[in-house]
C-alpha cells in the first residue's frame, strides 16, 4: 500500500489562504481517482473535492470558487489551494489517492483552523 504524506495545514485568519499537499511515498503507480475530505468535530467526514475516473473535478458547494484541487502526475502529489477561508472550514483534512487496482490510499489527516 502507498503511504501518503500530508502537509500545509495550520492556523489562519478568516479570509486567508492555505495550500495543502499530499505526496505519495512511491512514484511507481498511476493515480486513477483522488479527493480531499474533511471532518469537523461532531460531524461526519465529507468530500470537499474529487477527481473522477474520467478526470472530471468536482467540488462541494460550500467551497466552490474558493478551493482548487490539482495534481502533479510526476511527483504523485495532490494539492488543495484554499482561498478566502472561513471559520466553518475548520476541520481535519484528509487526502485520498486511488490506484487503478482499486486500492484506496489515505493520508493521516491534518488540522486546518480558521479563526474569525
Amino acid at each position: 500500500q502507498v503511504q501518503l504524506v500530508e502537509s500545509g495545514g495550520g492556523v489562519v485568519q478568516a479570509g486567508g489562504s492555505l495550500r495543502l499537499s499530499c505526496e505519495a511515498s512511491t512514484k511507481s503507480f498511476s493515480i486513477n481517482t483522488a479527493g480531499w475530505y474533511r471532518q469537523a468535530p461532531g460531524k461526519q467526514r465529507e468530500v470537499v473535492a474529487s477527481l473522477s475516473r474520467n478526470k472530471k473535478m468536482e467540488y462541494d458547494d460550500t467551497v466552490k470558487g474558493r478551493f482548487t484541487m490539482s495534481k502533479d502526475n510526476v511527483s504523485k502529489t495532490l494539492y488543495l489551494q484554499m482561498d478566502n477561508l472561513k471559520p466553518e472550514d475548520t476541520a481535519v483534512y484528509y487526502c485520498r489517492l486511488s490506484q487503478y487496482s482499486g486500492v484506496d490510499n489515505w493520508g493521516q489527516g491534518m488540522q486546518v483552523t480558521v479563526s474569525a
